[in-house]
């Protein structure tokens, strides 16, 4: 995690935005009276989104780790794709 002064984000805003797309990471920029600002690119929200979605229904998120929990003792199934 970055975290930065607005005053260097205004500096090096390209290469602060390269940074955290990159290295998906997010930037944290401290502003006064403690009003902070949170950089992150598309794709980090993207899965934080997606993250959240999941976790907002029990039944889904019940299901995704039972899933896990099948891999993890080896019960996969897998699929030949055919063309």
């Amino acid at each position: 995690m970055i975290a930065t002064s607005f005053a260097n984000i205004r500096n090096n805003f390209k290469e602060i935005c390269n940074q955290v797309v990159q290295d998906s990471d997010i930037a944290i920029i401290t502003r006064k009276n403690n009003e902070n600002i949170v950089l992150m690119s598309q794709a980090y929200y993207d899965n934080l989104m997606e993250n959240l979605y999941i976790r907002e229904s029990k039944a889904n998120y019940d299901w995704l780790k039972e899933s896990i929990k099948q891999a993890e003792n080896g019960n996969l199934v897998s699929f030949e794709v055919e063309d």
